[in-house]
């Protein structure tokens, strides 16, 4: 037997994409949503835009929905919201192995992580999800890849 059976998740599509059946018949793989992406989150994986929040964070800036012609990125106004992921920190997270660490609430441009004191250890890092816009500006500066966003 042969294939990619690890990834079966849905990939993380651009800001405003359709939903995914949708989005992979919508899509022509023309690649103009990768140069216009002004933090170069967006790469071709398996030949469709997926976004890698490990390269930097979204700014919602729109270039990527205003560049693509097919109607793959659909951003009706400057209100729709872009997606529904936010960022959960797993049990891989420093503070959970007794060890402090706050270098994902300081580039939180909403300030979604908090950090909650505890008895007999460092504070923990929780996300306020009702903030978190899903940018992803938490997720490279993690030393230990403690975050996903979905």
């Amino acid at each position: 037997m042969r294939g990619d059976f690890k990834s079966r998740r849905t990939p993380l599509r651009p800001p405003w994409a359709l939903a995914e059946e949708s989005f992979l018949a919508a899509c022509t793989r023309c690649g103009q949503c990768l140069p216009v992406c002004p933090t170069r989150i967006i790469a071709m994986v398996r030949g469709y835009p997926e976004v890698d929040f490990s390269r930097g964070e979204c700014t919602f800036c729109g270039a990527c929905a205003t560049a693509c012609k097919d109607g793959a990125l659909p951003r009706a106004d400057d209100h729709a919201l872009p997606w529904t992921i936010k960022a959960q920190i797993t049990d891989n997270c420093l503070a959970h192995r007794g060890v402090e660490c706050r270098i994902c609430g300081d580039p939180c441009p909403v300030t979604a992580i908090r950090f909650s004191p505890r008895l007999g250890g460092p504070p923990v890092a929780e996300v306020d999800a009702a903030t978190c816009t899903g940018c992803g500006a938490c997720v490279a500066p993690c030393p230990v890849n403690a975050i996903n966003i979905t």
